[in-house]
């Protein structure tokens, strides 16, 4: 199964931010507990290269990716610490053509026509969206889907388990990002029941 199959499979690809690595299997798992096999552990902590690697090395079950990746450095670090997919705020032709040239799955952040177009022009199918909730949510995407056919948005931001079926019923939906499902105080409580909860709850309100 492809890396983008398997993000549209987990429906929600968790946004995890943690301060430290041995957080980061406990996290991996307890998320995989509630159904959700994808995570994203963005580059705003020193320690996300190592998290990455922990996670890569323990969890092969679990398909781990960078994100806030902003240049090509932090997506060859990324990437050699076994990240699988890279994912950006914004859209960087650098990083991007890094990604494509290695065969590395990257959602780049698009939110006007011009940088869709930029990432089409790669060969992209799929862009993040973000943050959704002020760039317009729903309504914004389904616009923007009309001119780029068969295009497909990972929106980011204002997504939590009272709107995501509202989301993910939408045809242009590819996934959808965010934190709700592990948040960063319950990370470093070690709340993994909750942690676990909150994403078996997410895939529920997600299905109806």
């Amino acid at each position: 199964m492809d890396v983008l199959t398997r993000l549209a499979n987990s429906i929600v690809v968790p946004v995890v931010v943690l301060d430290k690595v041995e957080d980061a299997i406990p996290t991996a798992k307890a998320m995989r507990d509630g159904g959700v096999d994808t995570m994203e552990i963005t580059f705003r902590t020193a320690c996300a290269p190592e998290c990455i690697k922990a996670v890569a090395e323990n969890c092969p079950e679990v398909l781990v990716g960078a994100g806030t990746i902003i240049n090509v450095e932090q997506a060859k670090l990324a990437v050699r610490m076994g990240a699988k997919f890279i994912v950006s705020p914004g859209f960087s032709d650098e990083v991007v053509g890094w990604c494509v040239e290695n065969g590395i799955p990257v959602a780049p952040g698009c939110v006007t026509p011009t940088e869709i177009m930029a990432a089409l022009k790669h060969g992209l199918k799929m862009v993040k969206f973000f943050p959704a909730n002020v760039y317009g949510g729903l309504n914004a995407m389904k616009n923007l889907s009309a001119p780029f056919v068969g295009l497909k948005f990972l929106p980011t931001g204002g997504v939590n388990s009272a709107n995501i079926k509202e989301y993910v019923d939408a045809p242009f939906i590819h996934a959808v990002g965010g934190s709700w499902v592990c948040p960063k105080a319950d990370i470093a409580a070690g709340n993994w029941e909750k942690i676990t909860a909150l994403c078996a709850e997410a895939r529920a309100a997600a299905k109806g």
